[in-house]
């Protein structure tokens, strides 16, 4: 218990100022409460003793009115500090997760690791915060009251001050047993929890495949047996409680009459007057709620602790070597030295070594799979090599802080994602701080703007996540017009033009041409034209550069290159023949 109570304080972090004020308040809200027992022991005092005056009454309404106030205010004040803790302590969590995922290898962010990041990120961490300070000021706050309860107790007699100290230990064995049972059943209410969100997020991104192969209602048996998992670790979990419920509840009500019976058997012999009978009576339905209060707390504490610890997992994610500094390079050439790369076991770059002059345009083709991306990739250091350097400007990209790394770099991803977020802001993403005339101009050099004006708000129409709202060819070109605007002296272009219409694609191609002048640019191309014109040719399979050159060069030499651009003419020149 004390192990779990210190990842509660630990995970608190900043917010433990206001838990601890919560519990201070608490603390009051208790005394507050005892004023409602003295209000109650003058109105018995008073009709045992037969005091007609009204004395009694108007000091037991003094102390009721300074209870109920009291305790509202202390009340209030509690349950302001505990919202405040719960919310920072998890707020705080989110955007350290975020910070961390910034510096880890993309590797991670597979499906299956989206999907465990959202489970954590939302249903994990909102048990947390619903239920974290909670558990410490019910506990704490519990056995606060249950002491002061016991000490009144043991004032009025000693004997029922036993009793209750009797009961209260016999119902802290039974539920820290609970307590203990829980650790082996929480940890895998949590893990289903996060799998169901991971499950139902999957079926939600893929629901387009679902519906296009007519496999709604068939198609889901995965999100079917993770709710089922999901169902009977939680119906486990209250089969495991239910017998400890009970337990706990028979020992409170046995110990509460056994302080009624022990209290009139004391009466009956002479050794308890009748005011301190009745009185013990009424803290016979009173004492052991606090006591139910604390206990409470503990049930709930193992499944808190199994959240912080499903939610401090993330720290365990290897992360990339970010010691570096803020760099500004005099020139961008980018150097691959012997350069190895793999995925898992499969190693994808053999010994890589080329050089991309400064201020000139690199085209790379070659089959799918051979590695034209993740050689691309690691130059933004989305991954750290296995073996050799690539250096911009001739420093390691390892020696770069990440902001300044990316500060370099403008990439124009072939799958583009845009974010739930007006049309504008999507475009300042990598200029946060430009003007709506920068980003109308970039909008208008990318071929994009005439399809902006002419949505139902401009500039300002919230597009759906992932840019969804929107066709692939108008996704592609506001991400084009995203890494114009940030104007990045390295442009990485991952088939840039894809998926553009031809009617826009001259146009484009000619402000890709005008804006990167004097930039180092690499793109990853299929179209002819692009690659053409490009001052230097990498061709790439299975790992490794068989080919390099310009075009001139490698059309009168045998392979990848010139088999590629016969294909090339070919599909150009391919005509539907009628009859």
């Amino acid at each position: 218990m004390l192990n779990a109570l210190k990842k509660i304080w630990q995970f608190a972090g900043e917010e433990r100022r206001n838990i601890n004020q919560s519990i201070a308040v608490g603390f009051l809200h208790a005394v507050f409460h005892m004023f409602q027992i003295s209000a109650i022991y003058f109105v018995i005092l008073a009709l045992t003793e037969h005091d007609k005056s009204s004395r009694a009454a108007w000091i037991s309404l003094g102390f009721l009115v300074a209870s109920i106030v009291g305790r509202t205010i202390a009340n209030y004040f509690s349950q302001l500090q505990q919202t405040h803790a719960g919310y920072f302590m998890v707020a705080n969590k989110r955007i350290a997760i975020g910070d961390k995922l910034k510096s880890v290898p993309m590797g991670y962010f597979n499906e299956n690791s989206l999907g465990e990041m959202t489970g954590i990120t939302t249903t994990v961490l909102d048990d947390v915060e619903n239920t974290a300070p909670m558990v410490l000021v019910l506990m704490l706050g519990g056995f606060i009251n249950a002491i002061v309860f016991t000490l009144i107790i043991l004032i009025f007699d000693w004997r029922i001050g036993l009793i209750v100290i009797a009961g209260t230990i016999l119902y802290l064995l039974i539920t820290s047993s609970m307590e203990k049972k829980s650790a082996f059943i929480a940890p895998k209410r949590q893990s289903s929890s996060a799998k169901m969100v991971s499950a139902v997020l999957e079926q939600v991104q893929g629901m387009s495949v679902i519906k296009s192969f007519h496999l709604t209602g068939k198609g889901d048996k995965k999100v079917r047996d993770t709710l089922e998992e999901n169902r009977k670790r939680n119906l486990e979990m209250e089969q495991m409680f239910t017998p400890y419920t009970i337990a706990q509840e028979l020992v409170l009500r046995i110990f509460s009459v056994g302080m009624i019976l022990a209290a009139i058997r004391f009466y009956l012999n002479g050794s308890m007057i009748l005011a301190n009978t009745l009185m013990v009576i009424v803290m016979s339905f009173l004492v052991f709620a606090q006591i139910e209060s604390a206990g409470s707390g503990m049930a709930m504490l193992r499944l808190v602790s199994a959240s912080i610890d499903h939610a401090n997992q993330i720290d365990k994610i290897p992360q990339m070597d970010m010691s570096g500094k803020a760099i500004h390079p005099n020139n961008h050439e980018i150097v691959f030295d012997k350069v190895r790369f793999s995925y898992e076991k499969k190693e994808i770059l053999h010994d890589i070594s080329l050089k991309i002059p400064d201020k000139t345009t690199t085209a790379i083709i070659g089959p799918s799979g051979s590695g034209k991306t993740t050689l691309c990739n690691l130059i933004a250091r989305f991954w750290d090599v296995d073996g050799g350097s690539i250096q911009i400007g001739g420093v390691d990209v390892k020696e770069y802080t990440l902001e300044s790394l990316m500060d370099q770099i403008s990439m124009v991803f072939q799958n583009v994602y845009l974010f739930a977020d007006t049309i504008e802001n999507n475009i300042k993403f990598g200029k946060p701080n430009a003007t709506h005339e920068e980003v109308v101009l970039a909008a208008k050099k990318a071929c994009c703007h005439d399809f902006i004006e002419a949505l139902p708000d401009g500039y300002q129409t919230i597009i759906g996540e992932g840019g969804a709202s929107l066709s692939g060819g108008e996704k592609q070109r506001i991400s084009i017009a995203r890494a114009m605007l940030k104007d990045a002296p390295i442009v990485i272009f991952d088939e840039a033009t894809a998926n553009i219409d031809p009617e826009n694609e001259d146009r484009l191609q000619k402000a890709i041409e005008e804006l990167t002048r004097d930039k180092t640019i690499i793109m990853i191309a299929h179209r002819l034209k692009t690659v053409c014109s490009a001052d230097q040719i990498l061709v790439i399979n299975n790992g490794n550069i068989v080919q390099c050159g310009k075009h001139d060069t490698l059309i009168h030499q045998d392979g990848i290159y010139a088999d590629f651009v016969l294909g090339r003419k070919k599909a150009i020149g391919w005509k539907l023949n009628t009859v």
